[in-house]
């Protein structure tokens, strides 16, 4: 199997158990090793008390391409942090892309950035995340 044919599979197995990531319409729409990309579209029930899209939905789809991205490599691997800068609101309607790329992977531990933006290729958030890996496998096992 190629790095990419195994990131492929990957995520698709990742995706077939990802309850959260399907009840909110997320989709998967490339994944590379240590890349990929998630888009969701801002519904009413996603916005705040201001009526912009509440930051938490933006993490929850910046962290998912995050999630992607860095179990490319057929290891079982979370999140051990993550920071988010929130640059412009979102709005309903919008159809936001949050695209990750690993910046270093070195051992167990990987770092990775995510850019997420509206359709226009306004930059609503930067995510960075720190992924830990373990020795279990995600589809050979």
């Amino acid at each position: 199997m190629t790095p990419q044919e195994l990131a492929e599979a990957c995520a698709s197995r990742l995706y077939a158990g990802d309850t959260a990531t399907q009840s909110l319409g997320i989709t998967i729409d490339g994944v590379a090793p240590g890349r990929a990309s998630a888009t969701m579209t801002v519904t009413a029930a996603m916005l705040n008390g201001h009526a912009i899209g509440h930051g938490g939905y933006v993490f929850l789809l910046a962290d998912t391409a995050f999630a992607f991205a860095c179990n490319t490599y057929d290891r079982v691997t979370v999140a051990a942090g993550a920071d988010v800068s929130f640059l412009e609101p979102a709005r309903a309607g919008d159809e936001l892309t949050a695209t990750a790329v690993e910046r270093s992977r070195r051992g167990r531990s990987g770092l990775y950035d995510v850019t997420v933006r509206r359709r226009d290729d306004t930059v609503l958030a930067e995510f960075r995340g720190r992924s830990r890996s373990s020795e279990r496998p995600i589809i050979t096992a």
